[in-house]
Formats: C-alpha cells, sequence, structure tokens
C-alpha cells in the first residue's frame, strides 16, 4: 500500500521556463528571455554530474544556479544580478497542481524528491502553495538524482520502506531510479515543459505503476 508519495518538483509540478524567461526578462531586458532560460536551464545537469561523479563535493542548487547564471550571462554578453537567481523559487505551478496535491494528501504523506535545497523547495512551496508535509530530496541525501541515495534517504527520513512510497515525475529517468530501488512509481505528462518543440517524454518509457495525464487524475486513481 502507497503511504507517501515523493514528488519531482522541476517541470513536474512547477512550470519553470515560462516563469525563469519572465524573471530574465524583467532583469535584462532586451535579452531573449525565453532562450536565456533554455541555456540557463541546459548548465543544470552538466553541473550536477560533476558532483554525481565525485569530481566535487557536494554544492546545493542554490550555489551550481548562480555560477550557471553567470557563466550563461557572459555568454550571451550581458552582467546579471545575483538576484536573478531567486527567479527559481518562484516558479509557478501548472493549473492541476495544488488541487491534485490537495486532493492527495488526505490520504497520503507528501513531500518533494527534488535536486533542490531545502530552503529553494521550502520558498517555492510557499511561492507556488504546495502543501507539502516535509522537505525531502537531494540536501538531506548529500547527493543528486537520479543517485539511488536520494530516493532511498527520503524514504528513511519518513521511515517507510521503498515499496509504500510512490516516485511521482514527468521524466522517465526520474522513474527508472526510482523504480530500481524499489519506490513504486507514477508518470505524469508535462508536453510542453521545455515548450512548445519539446520532443522528450511525452510518453511513459515503461509499464509505470501508474501513467495520468495531471495530478488530479492521478489523485482519482489513488482514492
Amino acid at each position: 500500500m502507497t503511504q507517501a508519495l515523493i514528488f519531482d518538483v522541476f517541470g513536474t509540478c512547477v512550470d519553470w521556463r515560462s516563469s525563469v524567461a519572465r524573471a530574465v526578462a524583467q532583469a535584462l531586458p532586451g535579452v531573449d528571455a525565453l532562450a536565456f532560460a533554455d541555456a540557463w536551464r541546459g548548465e543544470y545537469q552538466p553541473a550536477m554530474e560533476r558532483i554525481r561523479a565525485g569530481g566535487r563535493g557536494y554544492v546545493a542548487l542554490d550555489d551550481l544556479h548562480l555560477e550557471n547564471l553567470h557563466r550563461v550571462a557572459e555568454r550571451f554578453g550581458v552582467t546579471a544580478p545575483d538576484t536573478l537567481n531567486a527567479a527559481w523559487e518562484r516558479l509557478d505551478p501548472w493549473p492541476d497542481v495544488v488541487p491534485g496535491l490537495t486532493a492527495l494528501r488526505q490520504r497520503h504523506i507528501l513531500a518533494p524528491c527534488s535536486n533542490g535545497s531545502i530552503v529553494l523547495m521550502t520558498r517555492l512551496a510557499r511561492h507556488a502553495r504546495l502543501p507539502w508535509d516535509c522537505i525531502l530530496g537531494a540536501e538531506i541525501a548529500r547527493d543528486y538524482k537520479p543517485k539511488p541515495e536520494v530516493y532511498l534517504a527520503s524514504c528513511a527520513a519518513l521511515r517507510l520502506h521503498p515499496s509504500a512510497v510512490m516516485m511521482v515525475a514527468a521524466h522517465n529517468d526520474d522513474l527508472v531510479a526510482a523504480r530500481a530501488v524499489g519506490l513504486r512509481t507514477a508518470f505524469v505528462t508535462r508536453a510542453t515543459e521545455h515548450g512548445p518543440g519539446q520532443t522528450t517524454d511525452l510518453t511513459p518509457a515503461d509499464d509505470w505503476d501508474i501513467v495520468a495525464p495531471d495530478f488530479i487524475a492521478l489523485a482519482q486513481r489513488l482514492t
């Protein structure tokens, strides 16, 4: 029986692309805001991979985002204020997320299992009104998804066997890693996370325990 659901956040729960682009347009007028947001996000995995591979000790995502911001700003030929980094704390939720989480919370413990830091997830939750019961994820594991330690640390913090925890994500690779260490899995499609031309994660890549079009449908499947 599933007792807790843990969630990928960037892309699955919130629309990072439009939200970051909005902040970029305000801070850096004249820059192609969507291109800048995509480039900033493009530095996300390479920055974490250096840590996952052991080439660098754990660094919180807030700090990686700031390093990446200045790297991308230089590429675009502009100087970005450090305050722009707070854009990642003000991402808007997809329309189904808050009502879906509210329904799910009636029967399940809910928490993010994100690569974001505890403070980033906390501030984001306050902005987006995400009704988490607690904040889990990369910082308690001192590593980054899809390393198995991140999923297992979240289960351990809840004192639940992985089989009693379901990972919810719009990214197939996240679910592959979660299933490999015994968690249940739910795929929720976010076909425009990367914009109208998205080509990845449009369909489930495996027979996940649940496949749903949104969080409201997910809640209905779990009642």
